[in-house]
């Protein structure tokens, strides 16, 4: 997923100078089947980079 932004740089006149900005958003989906409590503590424990994160459901 892709979101831009346009941002005017100057506060008063110029519209045609913009700044152009975007997220990028990656996911992705693993689908652990019979974890045993082991696995789900090591999910739990991981060490992420900043900017990443990790969601579990059970």
């Amino acid at each position: 997923k892709i979101e831009r932004y346009s941002v005017i740089r100057s506060g008063f006149i110029d519209k045609d100078s913009q700044e152009q900005f975007e997220i990028r958003t990656h996911k992705r989906l693993i689908d652990v089947l019979d974890p045993s409590q082991q696995t789900i503590n090591a999910l739990m424990k991981l060490n992420l980079p900043a900017g990443v994160d990790i969601e579990i459901k059970l």
